[in-house]
This record gives structure tokens, C-alpha cells and sequence, in this order.
């Protein structure tokens, strides 16, 4: 899962990218309406958390330019208005929640889990191949039942592979999948990943082996072997 941080508070971003990098999920965060709008046209989010009183502008606004460029993304609010008008309002211009801050993490980290349940059961329900299940809103990673201890960034790229599974994941799609929005990722540093995901699942004799399809990518396949 890869979630998009609008907030222009640097501390609340560091709270925030603290507790959702400890439950498995990517996040990329912004402080201006303008560098969200850039962020959600390069990648393609699982849910946009929005404070309403950014710097260039109302965050309003920024949810009604998601929901015109036809953005079905789940959005939850964010902000320190407490008044009726401005929940009602921020529902209205397209955002599926509101939480009031100062908020608890724990019904933070629930809201999430259950907005992404809502964006659609393709995204939140468990994924299985070969003897590996993984579930996307939790995180967990299970081969025959067992969980599997895996790393963000290995849990980031399992995810992805799985999505595709048999077709051919280039390159340059999984780099952009495993770097945070604004930075960049080596090549060497996704074949660095791969690697530690092999070495982290091939002694639980998965059912599934990850290829390296020369001057293409990865591709992820099951593997009667050990099915």
C-alpha cells in the first residue's frame, strides 16, 4: 500500500510517516497543494490524507482538483477545524472521512485500514500464490500459515510482483514503487532488493521464485518445486 501525506506541519509528517512505515506501507509527503497535485499524477495512490489549511491554498480545493482529474482514491481529512460547516464542506467537494486533530494513532491507523477496505476488494483482499498469502491492508506476509518477518521495502516490492504475477515487472516500474516521491532509486538498489527478498523467502519454500528476465525486469511465477 502507498499512501500520500498533504501536511504542512514537518513534525506531524514525521508522526505520521513513523506510525505508517511500522504497519508495512509506503508514504510520500508534501507541504503545498501544487506538489500533491504532481505526486498523485506520477503515481498512482492507494489513499491521500489531506490537511485543509495548506499553505497555498485550501485543502478543499485540492480534493475537488483530485475528484476533476477523476481520482476515485480514498481521502481522509486531516485538520484542526471543528466546526460542522467545514466537515460538511470537505464531504461534500469529495472526501470519504474526517478526523479531527489531535487524533489518536490507533483510530488513525483504523481509518486507514478501513477506507482502504472500501476503495475496492481487488486492492484489499488477500493475495495468494503458490503457498505465500500476503494481505494488503495488515501487511502480513504468511507461507503456510507461518508469518514471514519482511522489511517495508520487501513487503513494497513482494506486493507489487504479486499484482503482476506472471508478467514481466520492468525495471523502472519497481523502482518507482520502492523510492518515496522526489527521490531516486539505482538499479543496483532494486537488484539489492530482490535479492534480500529471495534470500528472505526461499527458506520457507514458498511455491513461488522470482526471475530475472535479462535487460526487462522480474517476473514473479510459481514454482511447482515446492508447491
Amino acid at each position: 500500500m502507498r499512501l500520500l501525506l498533504a501536511e504542512d506541519s514537518a513534525r506531524l509528517r514525521d508522526l505520521l510517516m513513523e506510525r505508517i512505515r511500522g504497519v508495512g506501507w509506503m508514504l510520500d509527503t508534501v507541504g503545498t497543494i501544487a506538489a500533491a497535485v504532481e505526486a498523485s499524477r506520477s503515481i498512482l495512490y492507494d489513499l491521500i490524507l489531506i490537511d485543509l489549511g495548506l499553505p497555498d491554498g485550501d485543502g478543499k480545493s485540492l480534493i475537488k482538483s483530485l475528484r476533476a482529474q477523476g481520482s476515485s482514491v480514498p481521502i481522509l481529512v486531516l485538520t484542526a477545524r471543528g466546526s460542522i460547516d467545514d466537515r460538511v464542506e470537505a464531504l461534500d467537494c469529495g472526501a470519504d472521512d474526517f478526523l479531527m486533530k489531535p487524533f489518536n494513532h490507533v483510530e488513525f491507523l483504523a481509518r486507514c485500514r478501513a477506507l482502504l477496505r472500501r476503495s475496492g476488494p481487488h486492492r484489499a483482499e488477500c493475495i495468494e500464490f503458490g503457498r505465500l498469502e500476503f494481505d494488503p491492508a495488515s501487511g502480513s506476509v504468511r507461507v503456510g500459515g507461518d508469518i514471514v518477518p519482511v522489511s517495508p521495502r520487501e513487503r513494497s516490492l513482494l506486493e507489487l510482483l504479486l499484482r503482476h504475477a506472471d508478467r514481466v515487472v520492468p525495471k523502472e516500474r519497481i523502482e518507482i514503487a520502492l523510492s518515496a516521491f522526489g527521490e531516486e532509486i539505482s538499479t543496483n538498489a532494486v537488484e539489492l532488493a530482490i535479492s534480500r527478498l529471495r534470500r528472505r523467502l526461499d527458506p520457507t519454500h514458498p511455491g513461488i521464485t522470482i526471475e530475472t528476465v535479462r535487460g526487462a525486469g522480474y517476473l514473479l511465477r510459481e514454482d511447482k518445486t515446492h508447491a
